[in-house]
């Protein structure tokens, strides 16, 4: 048993927990068919967790340039999602929420296997949608990758 804190409240108005810190919970109830990929139904998210909203991030790299293959460019939204969250000190395993779109159904092979690489080892998993949209900014862009994480301090 121990005490922590959660949240940056301010030192008098503290919050004090005893006991197991709270934990973001997957919700996949048996009442509904399961996920037919690695996504769970829905996430809850406890009271006093920081919040980090990701723009929807594209495949370009520091020098401007955009891999060709799908593949690579779900890797690199993933990258840059990661650098994104760890300068909020979070990481995969806080993400909570992942909103993707592809487009073309082709290219939704390539983004699952790199979204399941990015959460390789994460034992509760985030609520995930991938949509199939007619295109983006770019002609080049075949993927954009955003995400909600949530941070248990």
């Amino acid at each position: 048993m121990f005490i922590y804190k959660i949240g940056g409240l301010a030192q008098e108005s503290e919050c004090l927990y005893v006991g197991e810190p709270p934990k973001m919970r997957e919700l996949t109830p048996d009442t509904i068919a399961p996920p037919f990929a690695a996504y769970a139904h829905g996430v809850e998210v406890p009271s006093g967790a920081r919040l980090v909203f990701t723009s929807g991030q594209l495949a370009v790299n520091l020098a401007g340039a955009t891999p060709g293959c799908v593949r690579a460019q779900a890797d690199l939204c993933f990258s840059n999602i990661a650098a994104i969250l760890g300068a909020a000190g979070a990481g995969p395993s806080d993400v909570v929420r992942i909103n993707a779109f592809v487009t073309d159904r082709a290219h939704m092979a390539d983004y699952m296997a790199a979204r399941d690489a990015w959460l390789a080892g994460i034992a509760r998993l985030p609520a995930s949608t991938l949509m199939i949209v007619g295109g983006f900014t770019r002609e080049e862009f075949k993927v954009e990758i955003e995400v909600v994480a949530a941070v248990l301090d």
